[in-house]
């Protein structure tokens, strides 16, 4: 009894003693116009027709001008960017601030999804129209007001029909009143480091000093890409609302190329006569995601055909090595006093390298820097950094590490029974 109390009270006072164990390395090397939607057979054979004239071919000239605007002239202004490294592959007046009709509705879908993954809203939620909602006009899946319809079937309509009376209804459904949620919009591009972005109403509708670039919207673009469920709405071509009812409402995506080109998944299209026709476009071919932006172009055929030349040229002289995902454990730690004995450190974002198809394969290299490993910590936290290197030992990328799970303090039970147990087995250190 003695020695037991004895072992208690000397335990208490080295707890302040003990000592965090040494990292262990783990693997460290290697007017919005109602958007076109005509559906009579004429158009889908002629942009049929379009498609089939461009997806396979690419301008040879091209190749290797990142510059050349001859892949895109009609066009105000285009990027085409990387979506895993966010690189620019080509680019035309890419700063130049214009009108993007109904493309602006991509943040409000980057609210609507952040407040699904949260908690803050759920797919089955019911949203209410207001009279202000059904009676916005333009792109519409015609709401009456007092109508309810799922959240889901609201993102629907936004995604596949660019419909201006769901997003005004999503909106107001999330902060309030649409100008509430301009708000929400306007801070979020703040948040994205956008300099030649802002938004007056959250459908796209022509209004004084509502603009954007082509390079801020492949940067709205990749942000939507990162909430994946987006892709789950923008890549299927028809659908329905209303499906049980006698007011059965046919969806028709306006993004055609979903359906004619190949990899096409999303995004979203744009029309009003400020903008012109607008497309953000994203395809993807093996590990190869792009992402292709045109503004101002005069017609539908126009926009598609130089999107997908965009596309084209991307994926012809283009490939992608992926070197670590998010999943991969590059380096796993011990830690004193924390619930978990040990943490693994993944990437925050995959690791990758875009490269021209005519490139030699390199080998890359690697080194780890922890930078905190203050309890507690929760997934997406900075932990410490993993730094590439090529062959030459030149540094070409570096990445945030952080955690697989969420860590915290030992409580002082916790902690008192942990030092008892590691020094009966004599697993501990003194300084």
């Amino acid at each position: 009894m003695k020695k037991t109390l004895l072992l208690l009270m000397l335990s208490i006072l080295l707890i302040p003693c003990y000592v965090k164990a040494e990292s262990i390395d783990n693997n460290t090397n290697n007017s919005e116009i109602s958007e076109e939607n005509n559906l009579d057979e004429n158009t889908q054979s002629n942009e049929d027709s379009i498609v089939n004239e461009n997806s396979s071919e690419t301008n040879e000239e091209n190749s290797n001008n990142t510059q050349d605007t001859s892949l895109i002239p009609n066009a105000v202004s285009g990027v085409l960017m990387d979506a895993t490294t966010g690189e620019i592959i080509f680019e035309k007046n890419k700063d130049e601030q214009v009108a993007v009709a109904s493309m602006t509705k991509m943040v409000a879908q980057i609210i609507i999804l952040e407040n699904i993954e949260s908690g803050k809203i759920k797919w089955d939620d019911i949203v209410t129209a207001s009279a202000n909602a059904s009676g916005m006009g333009g792109s519409q899946i015609y709401l009456t007001t007092g109508e309810e319809m799922t959240v889901l079937d609201m993102m629907k309509g936004i995604s596949m029909a660019s419909a201006n009376d769901a997003t005004v209804a999503m909106a107001e459904f999330i902060a309030g009143t649409e100008v509430e949620f301009v708000e929400m919009m306007n801070k979020k591009v703040e948040e994205l480091g956008l300099k030649n972005t802002h938004f007056k109403n959250c459908t796209g509708l022509d209004e004084d000093d509502h603009y954007s670039s082509a390079y801020d919207m492949a940067i709205i673009a990749r942000e939507l890409l990162k909430h994946e469920k987006i892709l789950e709405f923008s890549s299927v071509y028809e659908d329905y609302l209303r499906e049980d009812t006698d007011n059965k409402f046919w969806l028709v995506n306006t993004n055609k190329l979903v359906r004619f080109y190949e990899g096409a998944d999303g995004l979203k299209t744009g029309h009003t006569d400020a903008a012109k026709y607008c497309l953000a476009a994203t395809a993807k071919r093996d590990d190869l995601r792009l992402i292709a932006i045109v503004l101002g172009e005069e017609n539908s055929q126009i926009r598609n055909s130089e999107t997908m030349s965009l596309l084209d040229y991307g994926f012809n002289n283009y490939k992608i090595e992926i070197l670590k995902t998010t999943e991969d454990i590059v380096k796993e730690i011990s830690l004193d006093k924390a619930t978990s004995p040990k943490i693994s450190l993944v990437p925050l974002n995959d690791i990758a390298i875009l490269s021209k198809k005519s490139d030699d394969t390199k080998k890359y290299t690697y080194d780890i820097k922890i930078t905190n490993n203050n309890l507690p910590l929760k997934i997406g936290d900075e932990v410490g950094k993993i730094i590439v290197k090529d062959s030459d030992n030149n540094e070409i990328k570096e990445e945030i590490l952080t955690v697989t799970e969420n860590v915290d303090k030992l409580n002082f039970l916790e902690l008192l029974g942990k030092t008892l147990t590691d020094m009966l087995v004599g697993n501990i250190n003194f300084v």
